[in-house]
């Protein structure tokens, strides 16, 4: 499949697919925190505090990434999916049982599942693709997931009205499972890995490499970039329903169908990030559309102001801001990490990404809990943290090699 030249479609198709279903699964904790907080008896520190120790999960997606250069991309991919179903099944009978701790641990083990397959997914697009359509692909990807999130919306309501647990949303999740075989026959090898595999240099190639001295300059700004970007646009979605449910007082349903549309209508980002890449290049797209993400999440905590009559509709285009500018950053910033480092070392780059990304995470969930009771609140504090936009902004603004039309490193 992997070869610039071979764009066959079905391999595409099947990678987003597998991008939807992840981005599906992925969203169950964002969308369901409140209700995942009511269930446990949690408070806002409580719920952070949880999703914390879930955190860790990164690892285990590193070294699961760290096999997909060392064994195969498709490997790992499909081993993965067929853990992600299994752990979401786990999960959601530890729920239904009140067990907080049991449920943390089967969501590691489906996180770090989750995290692994769609960085392998989004590797695999880069390698399948030709130059001048990569950031295209990665727009592919990334509407993909969001249109998985978008069901995880739609779904969410239409429980809550029938009177049913969130618990299901991991129960669908777990259907996953029966499209297994379809991909085993839809998704082959990288052939890039698989040339890369032929020359000896996906053995010897070691996990620190993508820090030592011939990549470094490369690997360092991107790795700062990944944890301060985590911080603040990670938290303003993960918690965007959450705020609109608990602390503005919508309705599950007007909540779901506000956050819907503005995500909806904000995967427009991820197509006018690409046509961006291509036109003006990966990073000046990536430094305007973190700052443009950090003035949209300001906006939708920290807004809107007092004697608004109709606040819903500040959030909402509040909200669609911070999509469009973050999907179209997400596009950029997945180009030039993939683009940057040989193929040897790419699914391990991105590992490193996830798990500093997780770090970030960790990070920011505990900032919240220890500041949302001094500080008046977790919309204050994740309003604070959209300040690191900037300089997230600026380091990779002056420190990350454009990419543009440039080819994929096939060794290293």
């Amino acid at each position: 499949m992997t070869d610039s030249r071979d764009t066959s479609i079905r391999p595409i198709v099947a990678l987003c697919g597998i991008l939807a279903y992840q981005g599906y699964t992925m969203a169950i904790n964002g969308v369901g925190a409140p209700f995942i907080a009511a269930s446990f008896g949690l408070g806002d520190a409580g719920i952070a505090r949880l999703y914390a120790w879930i955190s860790p999960a990164a690892l285990g997606a590193l070294l699961l990434l760290r096999l997909a250069d060392r064994v195969g991309r498709r490997r790992v991919l499909l081993a993965c999916m067929a853990v992600t179903p299994m752990a979401a099944l786990a999960a959601a009978a530890a729920a239904a049982g009140r067990n907080v701790v049991l449920f943390a641990a089967c969501d590691i083990v489906l996180y770090a599942a989750i995290g692994a397959t769609v960085s392998t997914a989004v590797i695999l697009l880069a390698e399948a693709l030709p130059a001048e359509r990569r950031a295209r692909g990665q727009a592919y990807g990334g509407l993909a997931a969001a249109a998985g999130v978008g069901f995880c919306l739609v779904l969410i309501p239409i429980l809550e009205s029938r009177g049913l647990s969130w618990c299901w949303l991991l129960v669908v999740a777990g259907g996953g499972i029966v499209w297994l075989p379809v991909l085993r026959r839809a998704v082959p090898e990288s052939r890039r890995w698989m040339r890369a595999s032929e020359t000896g240099a996906t053995h010897g190639a070691r996990l620190l490499d993508v820090f030592g001295a011939r990549y470094r300059a490369r690997a360092l700004p991107i790795a700062v970039c990944a944890f301060m970007s985590v911080v603040f646009a990670w938290s303003a979605d993960a918690w965007s329903y959450y705020r609109v449910v608990s602390a503005v007082g919508l309705s599950p349903g007007a909540a779901s169908l506000l956050v819907l549309v503005g995500g909806g209508l904000g995967m427009a980002g991820y197509p006018l990030g690409a046509k961006a890449c291509e036109r003006f290049g990966r990073v000046p797209t990536v430094v305007t559309s973190w700052l443009l993400a950090g003035v949209g999440a300001l906006s939708f905590y920290w807004g809107p102001p007092a004697g608004t009559v109709a606040p819903a509709y500040w959030l909402g285009a509040s909200f669609l801001w911070l999509k469009l500018a973050d999907s179209a950053a997400l596009v950029g910033f997945r180009s030039a990490s993939t683009e940057l480092f040989p193929t040897a070392l790419r699914a391990t780059v991105i590992g490193w990404t996830v798990l500093i990304g997780a770090l970030g995470v960790v990070a920011a969930q505990a900032g919240i809990a220890l500041l949302a009771g001094p500080l008046g609140g977790l919309s204050r504090v994740v309003g604070y943290l959209a300040f690191l936009s900037v300089p997230s902004a600026a380091v990779f603004g002056w420190l990350v090699e454009e990419t543009r039309g440039s080819e994929l490193a096939a060794d290293g």
